[in-house]
């Protein structure tokens, strides 16, 4: 049996994964950082910020996890997923704080294309059988990637606008969206993998699934 820990509040994020790793032998465990999450950088493309975010959860994960003595985890998984701003590639969009960003955000998207950018880390304990090219707190090492994939909305009508923000399906979701919830009726992969959008890089994912095989 394979212990897992999910480090993130996200719902999404945890469905796929257990829907992936259902008959792996794997127990997923799934609780958000008890650090307080860094925003977006400024003036770096957003891969590159999605990246850092992603190594700062990674070392506050490390962090927790040694001062909690919770050494019980095979594997420690984090992430960070940015949208880029569709008129600028340094600009990254997180998650709103409200229905007033929600809203303006839900309108920079509207009719456009724009890039989402996930970025994973796998996360070893000290001592145990692998080794990340990231080392982070007292022993613990991480490997890291960062995928992206672009997505299209249509031009949302303002009935739309009001009915997206209105349902909430917003919160905790970075671009004010959810691809695989209400925004699925009116947006698009147009390149790269769902799970990237939904919040996991997708080699990550098939690192992850060839470890657990």
């Amino acid at each position: 049996m394979t212990l897992l820990l999910l480090a993130s509040a996200s719902q999404r994020r945890h469905s796929w994964l257990s829907d992936r790793l259902d008959g792996t032998g794997t127990r997923i465990t799934t609780r958000p950082l008890v650090s307080a999450e860094p925003g977006p950088g400024a003036g770096l493309e957003v891969g590159v910020q999605a990246e850092a975010t992603c190594l700062a959860k990674a070392e506050a994960a490390a962090r927790e996890m040694t001062l909690s003595g919770d050494s019980g985890f095979d594997l420690v998984v984090v992430a960070d997923t940015l949208v880029e701003d569709p008129e600028d590639p340094l600009v990254a969009m997180g998650k709103p704080d409200d229905v007033v960003a929600a809203a303006a955000m839900l309108l920079r998207l509207s009719g456009r294309r724009h890039r989402v950018w996930s970025s994973t880390a796998l996360l070893y304990p000290p001592d145990g059988q692998r080794e990340g090219t990231e080392m982070l707190h007292r022993g613990w090492s991480a490997d890291v990637w960062t995928d992206s994939a672009l997505v299209e909305f249509e031009e949302l009508s303002e009935d739309q606008l009001v009915e997206l923000v209105r349902s909430e399906s917003w919160l905790g979701k970075a671009g004010a969206y959810d691809l695989a919830g209400r925004a699925s009726q009116h947006a698009r992969l147009i390149e790269g993998s769902e799970v990237t959008v939904l919040g996991f890089a997708t080699s990550a994912m098939d690192a992850l699934l060839g470890l657990l095989d």
